[in-house]
């Protein structure tokens, strides 16, 4: 059987629990610039603190540990550590040539985690997967960071591409078990993203893993940065024929209730949604309790509309505890039936 067999049979079964945020769990070692830079970059020309891609070379016992703390918090898919793993993001840091091998290092530390953990818990089997996380960039393709010069991009598709073809690249080398292309708030990235999922798995001959693909709604008029309503964007993106589709960051659960509610109306694959614990107060923090989160995402489970849910900003191995024990009471989102004439 397959991954994406496997995965299809768990999520006809279940809600499946997808991990918390990366960052914020960064944020508890108080990891300073020596830290970052570790022994092999303690002479880089450039800081290189809140690059945390850089901790799966130099501190990949701290992303190991914040994995498997996901894990035994019942999350049964866990995100590689390489949210700006691709060149264009690392240019801020002038690390553009750790592309490929941050992505090898990035799954199998991922990889490392489950195994450990699968062997911690004298498991013979586990329905643990690694989704290499391929974020939005910081660069966009359909807007100019000149408001002066609405025409002008900073980066070009072939360019969004080739970078994400890299990554993509170094994740699946790393043996990671789906792509999940996410916080999409430029669906002209993410199109570029899909575009280098193709070409490589094509060039490659490699077999094709699933891909899971997760925008952002970035305020209340419930569209994207780059202007879509959320049905356009699922219709954007839906010839990659995606494992899933769904929504995170940007917004708390009870913010993006309604477009999840819509999503599930529209959406003819399976459906995920990993909110921030709230919105952020005045310091950029975040406040909401484990409970309050599990129990509007309990809402959405009640109502059937999700398969798999989980944390992003500001989320923590407790509220993906909370999250993984409400879903417990709740079957899964059936898959509409689809009518051919």
């Amino acid at each position: 059987m397959n991954t994406e067999t496997k995965l299809r049979k768990l999520l006809n079964e279940r809600i499946l629990i997808i991990d918390g945020a990366m960052g914020t769990m960064v944020q508890r070692y108080k990891l300073q610039e020596a830290d970052y830079r570790g022994e092999r970059f303690k002479d880089w020309h450039t800081d290189v603190k809140g690059n945390n891609d850089l901790l799966c070379l130099t501190q990949p016992h701290i992303i190991k540990e914040i994995h498997k703390k996901y894990l035994q918090a019942g999350a049964n898919i866990i995100e590689t550590n390489t949210f700006n793993a691709q060149t264009i993001s690392l240019a801020d840091y002038d690390m553009q040539s750790l592309a490929y091998e941050l992505n090898v290092a990035a799954a199998k530390v991922a990889r490392e985690a489950i195994n450990e953990y699968t062997a911690d818990c004298q498991l013979e089997t586990v329905d643990c997967f690694v989704a290499g996380a391929l974020g939005p960039m910081n660069k966009t393709l359909s807007l100019s960071p000149d408001v002066n010069n609405p025409g002008f991009r900073a980066v070009t598709f072939d360019e969004v591409a080739t970078a994400y073809y890299e990554q993509i690249k170094g994740l699946v080398d790393g043996g990671v078990d789906v792509l999940l292309v996410e916080t999409i708030f430029d669906t002209l990235n993410a199109k570029a993203a899909i575009y280098a999922i193709s070409k490589y798995f094509r060039e490659s001959k490699h077999e094709k893993l699933p891909v899971m693909i997760s925008g952002t709604i970035t305020d209340a008029s419930g569209r994207t940065l780059s202007g879509q309503t959320l049905e356009a964007f699922y219709i954007s993106v839906m010839h990659a024929n995606p494992l899933s589709i769904g929504l995170n960051c940007a917004l708390g659960a009870e913010q993006m209730r309604p477009h999840i509610e819509e999503l599930a109306q529209i959406a003819a694959c399976y459906v995920s949604a990993y909110p921030n614990a709230g919105l952020p107060n005045a310091m950029g923090e975040y406040d909401e309790s484990p409970g309050h989160t599990a129990s509007v995402i309990g809402e959405w489970a009640k109502e059937g509309w999700v398969n798999l849910v989980g944390g992003c900003c500001g989320t923590t191995p407790d509220h993906i505890a909370a999250i993984a024990k409400m879903m417990k009471k709740y079957a899964p989102r059936p898959l509409p039936e689809m009518v051919t004439a």
